[in-house]
């Protein structure tokens, strides 16, 4: 074959291949994504790796775009006919929707399930409701965004099944609970890793408050004024609401003491973050856990329970706790392992 045939073939079949990449692109550009109930829309959808992709969603009931990243499973397919049981895991309130999969091991502990994890953005202290801003409502809506959108989205675009659980650190946990509470049937069990769960006593009440200015906006804005508003942090409070608990899975832990596990680091530099905020604070939250847990034993409801005595509000001491719940959620949803 001539020499300025065969150069012509080759650019032929190169300009061929531009044009198919170009079109795949185009069509994975193009991806229509289904809308939640409410008009809440997937805008955009990243892949981090092979088994995670973030998605950023424009929604009524967050005036910023939030973001959710996703974990998904071996042999995993969004046009698969089959749904996969889910993990739907909070954020606590200095985290982000990355801390998950950044700070613990849920990364590896997901790979050896067929399981999807959801990781929702929660917020800066956004207390996990639809914020009550002064009796008016309206956004930040942090509760539907949670429990109705993400869910719709995931499950009309992505495959989530309905056998779901839900898993919190800190203010996540109380989020964790106080959703298994008033969604009552959404979840099969429901973690709570270091959680306030009763926010309506009147300790709590003005710690919770004191620490939303700490975040730079009137805490009014979330609950309400205590005593004013008592029956809406009433509503929220999962010690309040534990009977309605009945029928689905929990774990409950925490430190007690405030004082430090051998994991916990202490130094001159991190004195507010380490034994004021992290000692202190996780004892007032173990006191609520003592509470909820005499509750629980009251009303003969079962929990798998770990107050662990020493240490900090922080990720050393949640990771062993979301070990050992770890299998005992995946049973509880049906999620086989590989």
């Amino acid at each position: 074959m001539p020499l300025g045939h065969r150069s012509r073939r080759l650019a032929g079949a190169l300009a061929l291949g531009l044009l198919a990449t170009a079109l795949s692109a185009t069509s994975a550009s193009a991806v229509t994504y289904k809308k939640a109930g409410d008009g809440a829309q997937i805008t955009k959808q990243t892949w981090i790796n092979s088994r995670m992709f973030d998605i950023t969603v424009s929604t009524p009931s967050i005036p910023d775009s939030p973001k959710v990243r996703v974990i998904v499973p071996k042999g995993w397919s969004a046009k698969a006919k089959r749904t996969w049981p889910v993990v739907y895991a909070y954020q606590g309130g200095n985290n982000t929707y990355t801390s998950w999969s950044q700070d613990s091991q849920i990364t590896s502990l997901a790979a050896q399930y067929d399981v999807m994890v959801v990781m929702p953005e929660g917020g800066k202290n956004g207390g996990y409701a639809d914020w009550f801003n002064y009796g008016k409502g309206g956004p930040p809506k942090w509760e539907t965004f949670h429990t109705q959108e993400v869910v719709q989205l995931l499950e009309r675009n992505f495959r989530a099944g309905t056998s779901r659980a839900s898993l919190g650190v800190s203010s996540g946990a109380q989020g964790s609970i106080s959703y298994a509470e008033r969604h009552h049937g959404m979840f099969k069990y429901a973690v709570s890793l270091s959680g306030t769960l009763h926010i309506s006593d009147p300790l709590i009440e003005g710690l919770l408050m004191t620490q939303a200015l700490g975040f730079s906006f009137d805490p009014t804005r979330i609950y309400g004024t205590p005593v004013a508003n008592q029956a809406n942090w009433e509503a929220h409070d999962p010690y309040v609401n534990l009977a309605k608990l009945r029928g689905i899975g929990l774990y409950i832990s925490s430190g007690t003491t405030g004082a430090p596990a051998a994991c916990d680091s202490w130094n001159a530099g991190n004195f507010v973050t380490g034994p004021l905020v992290g000692g202190g604070g996780e004892f007032i939250i173990g006191q609520t856990n003592e509470q909820f847990i005499a509750k629980l034993n009251q009303l003969r409801i079962p929990a798998t329970v770990d107050l662990y005595g020493n240490g900090w509000h922080s990720w050393c001491n949640w990771k062993p706790q979301l070990a050992k719940a770890w299998p005992i959620v995946m049973r509880s949803i049906g999620a086989k392992k590989f």
